[in-house]
């Protein structure tokens, strides 16, 4: 396991212990140089398969979602698949999904154009607009 004060910082900023099992959720999650897209299923899947490491559901789930809360993950509701992935990469920018793969990969904001958009809620602020390209094979 990587002792990692970041790793440590981000479970305390997020109201959590930094235990072995969380700071190996962490190993997973931001040890990495490319963007992580995932289910919580995924995950406790990967921190088995990959580090030999049992971890309940549980405290994947209440980890992942303190992270999200606190900011250090985003997530992405696909209502087509019923399935919820979070993002390690918290900038602005949008998705395709490959709905034969269930498989995310990122557009950065540069690759579509501004979105005008000719409508607001009362009281209401917009703060993103995200877009999500589906697509299948041809």
């Amino acid at each position: 396991m990587i002792k990692n004060p970041e790793f440590t910082y981000k479970l305390r900023s997020s109201g959590l212990r930094p235990t072995k099992q969380r700071l190996k959720i962490c190993e997973v999650l931001f040890n990495r140089e490319k963007t992580f897209h995932f289910t919580i299923n995924d995950l406790a899947k990967k921190i088995s398969n990959e580090l030999n490491e049992k971890i309940s559901l549980a405290t994947v789930y209440n980890t992942v979602h303190a992270f999200k809360k606190k900011g250090y993950l985003k997530e992405i509701s696909i209502i087509s698949s019923g399935k919820s992935y979070f993002d390690t990469n918290t900038a602005n920018h949008h998705h395709f999904f490959d709905e034969r793969t269930s498989e995310l990969t990122d557009i950065s904001e540069d690759k579509i154009e501004k979105i005008k958009l000719n409508t607001s809620l009362p009281g209401k602020k917009i703060t993103s607009v995200e877009v999500l390209v589906k697509v299948e094979n041809k």
